[in-house]
C-alpha cells in the first residue's frame, strides 16, 4: 500500500501564538494516527518560481489513514486553535509506494 503525506506550506504567519497553540495540539492527533513528522520548518532552497516558505511534511502508512487523521476530533481542535493565525496550503498526497 502506498504511503501518504500531509504537505503544508505556510505562506504567512499572522499570529505566532496561534501557531504555537496549534503546534502543541496537532501532535496529539498525528502521533496516535500513526503519523511521523519528516519535515518541520528548516532550510528551504526554492527554484523555478518557488518561494522559500515554512514547509511541514508528515508521513502516514496509507491515504485513508492520513485523511482520517485530518478529520479526527483531535486535529479539529488543533485547527480551531490555529484559526486565522496563518495562511497555508495544506494537502494530502499519496506516494508511489
Amino acid at each position: 500500500m502506498p504511503k501518504a503525506y500531509w504537505v503544508s506550506v505556510y505562506r504567512t504567519i499572522k499570529d505566532p501564538e496561534k501557531l504555537d497553540a496549534y503546534n502543541k495540539l496537532a501532535p496529539l492527533a498525528v502521533g496516535p494516527a500513526g503519523g511521523r513528522t519528516l519535515i518541520r520548518g528548516g532550510r528551504v532552497a526554492a527554484y523555478d518560481g518557488g518561494i522559500a516558505e515554512r514547509t511541514v511534511v508528515v508521513e502516514f502508512d496509507g491515504f485513508e489513514q492520513a485523511v482520517a487523521a485530518r478529520e479526527s476530533e483531535a486535529y479539529q481542535q488543533a485547527l480551531a486553535a490555529l484559526s486565522d493565525g496563518v495562511e497555508r496550503d495544506f494537502r494530502i498526497v499519496e506516494g508511489l509506494d
